[in-house]
């Protein structure tokens, strides 16, 4: 047994000495766990962490001690079987992950349900469960119809109180939106009682959009005093999060957390991978990661740079298949932080992919479903793909290969998008726009889409 200790306390100082901080320091930021987690379900199996690949990292929750695993599940993509989200989510738990992120309006409204059931399998105190306040559609405005949704997160997750709760994607619309949707009507106020009740544990907000939103509601947080903060940060986003075919009008992610970070405020991290975008490089920024790291995947490496930051809480996956479950979880047991150089590295190609005519979706699904029957992500998704890989046939129409590629552009296209979820469906009529929390000009891009596939 004294081996055995001795094992694992050297293991502890080599992982202290890799992220270049000192024993009470680093313990402030994360913990460690190097026990074997073991519990039992509500029906009696017993669940036992594997621990060939090491230990989960966890931070510690500013002001509780509680310890979230830095790989949060983000449950927005689970599969539509609720016996492979039970796989998952026992998995997960099993492994050291814990914190669970929901929304009543994810999978058109079933996703808390299928989450609750889930995770009602387990003992409460072994998760975190976070969801929303999803009130965006303005017939949801009304403080009856907030407060409804509200009360139904709770029968939908089965739980008596929730660990963190979000005023969901605030800064799309403004300051008029905001205040229609959570002031004027009393909610906010509400919300504020029910944590001081404890039915909600934590109380803070995500953001998309307007940053004079996300300023207004951080230079008033005496006033409201927000637990967390969830933005999206990526090492694209940190400098690049409105460059060409991005975000309009939104800050970088660096402004983001440092305004965060000077106010103690801890961050949950959506799109760490930018909808998958960064786990699918080109061959000559593979090649350079390749060489630097030769056993990590870009997914890895973009996890690696989220985690990196002290100021993350946790860093959510939208993790529908069990290989990416597992995969993940390796990367965050434990965590191997970015060194200099790596970040340096990381510079460089996140300069030169805000250069590429990329679309700035995260494939959330926000816009959908079309009532056209556009798959906008879908699309969206394949262009992003063909500009990564090199095989957009633009922007030189004059190239000796132009038509060659053309063609074979054209060909893959009509392969993977079915007739009728074409661009060429798109009607113009805007309502994806007031969805998408990236405001992209959704229909200007399947203009575009429509020009290069054309026939000629």
């Amino acid at each position: 047994m004294k081996n055995n200790k001795d094992n694992h306390e050297m293991n502890r100082r080599q992982f202290l000495s890799r992220l270049g901080l000192g024993s009470a320091t680093a313990f402030s930021l994360l913990t460690i766990n190097a026990s074997t987690l073991r519990f039992k379900r509500e029906d009696g199996e017993t669940i036992q962490a594997a621990a060939e690949n090491g230990a989960m990292t966890y931070r510690v929750q500013n002001g509780t001690g509680e310890k979230i695993s830095l790989l949060g599940f983000g449950m927005m993509r689970l599969p539509r079987e609720q016996e492979k989200v039970n796989e998952l989510v026992d998995y997960a738990l099993a492994h050291g992950i814990n914190y669970f992120d929901t929304a009543p309006i994810y999978s058109g409204g079933t996703n808390e349900t299928t989450t609750g059931l889930a995770l009602s399998r387990h003992p409460r105190d072994k998760y975190y469960v976070a969801t929303k306040m999803s009130n965006q559609n303005e017939g949801l405005w009304s403080f009856e119809k907030s407060k409804e949704m509200y009360e139904n997160s709770f029968r939908a997750l089965k739980v008596d109180y929730i660990d963190y709760y979000l005023l969901h994607s605030v800064g799309g619309g403004g300051i008029d939106n905001l205040k229609a949707r959570f002031l004027d009507n009393g909610l906010l106020d509400f919300l504020l009682e029910e944590r001081k009740a404890r039915r909600i544990r934590h109380l803070g907000f995500s953001y998309h959009g307007d940053v004079k939103v996300f300023d207004w509601l951080l230079d008033h947080h005496v006033q409201y005093h927000w637990d967390f903060v969830q933005i999206q940060m990526n090492y694209l986003d940190w400098k690049h999060a409105g460059g060409r075919g991005r975000r309009r009008g939104d800050a970088n992610a660096e402004y983001l957390y440092g305004r965060l970070e000077k106010l103690g405020i801890q961050c949950v991290i959506m799109e760490p991978l930018r909808g998958g975008g960064l786990a699918k490089v080109s061959d000559d920024i593979l090649q350079q990661m390749t060489r630097a790291r030769k056993d990590d995947t870009p997914a890895r490496w973009g996890f690696r740079w989220v985690g990196s930051h002290p100021g993350v809480l946790t860093a959510l996956s939208g993790m529908n298949q069990m290989e990416h479950l597992k995969e993940n979880i390796e990367t965050f047991s434990p965590l191997s932080p970015c060194t200099t150089v790596e970040n340096e590295l990381l510079a460089r190609i996140a300069d030169k992919m805000s250069g590429l005519p990329t679309i700035g979706c995260t494939t959330c699904a926000y816009c959908m479903p079309c009532k056209y029957g556009v798959d906008i992500p879908g699309n969206f998704a394949f262009y992003n793909k063909a500009v990564t890989e090199g095989r957009l046939p633009l922007p030189d129409s004059s190239a000796p290969d132009f038509e060659e590629k053309r063609k074979a552009y054209l060909e893959a296209y009509r392969a993977a998008i079915p007739a009728d979820a074409r661009a060429t469906k798109c009607q113009d009529c805007g309502e994806c726009l007031k969805k998408c929390p990236q405001q992209l000009p959704i229909p200007t891009h399947m203009s575009n889409l429509v020009e290069m596939t054309r026939k000629k």
